[in-house]
């Protein structure tokens, strides 16, 4: 690793440390050169992911996105070399053989966030997942396993709906404050909730049971997570560790007299640490005795 490398590698760490600390902690977990490497696909993902808190309008978003796109098919050498993480992701995506195409898919998927379009059905939410959060932790093992195929699409893509789905509801106040709508329209029909209620922060019995019912969506995802967790390997295992934070943040949101739209489910550093910390060891522990 060249200086340069390691200052774009501390910039990404930090940036990740900062605007993502989940999966900041799940880093600590890996080693070197992996763990400069993870750094750099979060931060890549958080350039992205924030496009919506930086912009004032959908168009600045869209040329945001539309530099990356050009940042990443730029040949090597380029100038686009010099930006802290965009000259890092590229030359770990040139080290572990990254498909350039998931990292399209995931700034064509965030266009979305640019919008106040709401999000037309749960298929379509699970679609959105799945090029955002699953791809990341697919990403993440083959890094993790070296450039090659960890053999963890299957359950990456289940494991990131149910992580993605828990951090929207997660983040309901905040999205229902600047009229942005990730809960889908086929299941606020199906449980006659209504939109204005929604942006107007009125937590209705109705909309409590739609609440419930992607929490239920996400519990299945989790629970399919845990049926194929047995595929993963020791050294992919980072990868996964924040979706062991899915359970606890679920059932902080379904417990009796939450309010999802005034309510911020937390957990604490000290507990997400910990969580993570007994994660990794019964993945370790499954391993030693296969």
């Amino acid at each position: 690793m060249t200086a340069d490398d390691t200052v774009g590698g501390d910039h990404c760490l930090a940036l990740v440390r900062q605007h993502d600390f989940d999966r900041y902690l799940s880093v600590l977990y890996a080693g070197e050169p992996a763990r400069s490497a993870l750094a750099a696909l979060y931060a890549f993902n958080m350039e992205i992911a924030r496009a919506r808190e930086i912009v004032s309008d959908p168009m600045p978003g869209e040329i945001r996105f539309q530099w990356w796109r050009d940042a990443l098919d730029a040949p090597p050498g380029s100038d686009v070399d010099q930006h802290p993480v965009a000259g890092r992701i590229r030359a770990v995506i040139a080290a572990y053989a990254l498909p350039l195409s998931a990292f399209h898919d995931l700034i064509d998927a965030r266009v979305f966030d640019l919008y106040d379009d709401p999000m037309p059905s749960v298929q379509d939410l699970e679609g959105y997942a799945g090029e955002t959060s699953s791809v990341l932790i697919q990403l993440a093992a083959i890094i993790l396993a070296g450039g090659k195929d960890p053999g963890t699409a299957e359950v990456a893509g289940h494991a990131g709906v149910a992580y993605a789905i828990t951090g929207l509801l997660r983040a309901l106040p905040w999205h229902a404050r600047r009229r942005q709508l990730y809960l889908p329209a086929d299941l606020l029909d199906a449980h006659g909730v209504e939109r204005e209620d929604i942006f107007a922060a009125k937590c209705t019995p109705e909309f409590k049971q739609a609440v419930s019912a992607l929490a239920g969506v996400a519990r299945a995802h989790l629970g399919r997570t845990r049926a194929g967790i047995g595929c993963v390997s020791r050294e992919i295992v980072p990868a996964f560790l924040p979706v062991s934070l899915v359970e606890p943040l679920l059932a902080r949101i379904e417990r009796p007299g939450f309010d999802p739209l005034s309510d911020r489910a937390e957990l604490s550093a000290l507990r997400r640490n910990w969580m993570l910390w007994r994660a990794s060891r019964k993945a370790g522990r499954r391993t030693s005795q296969a």
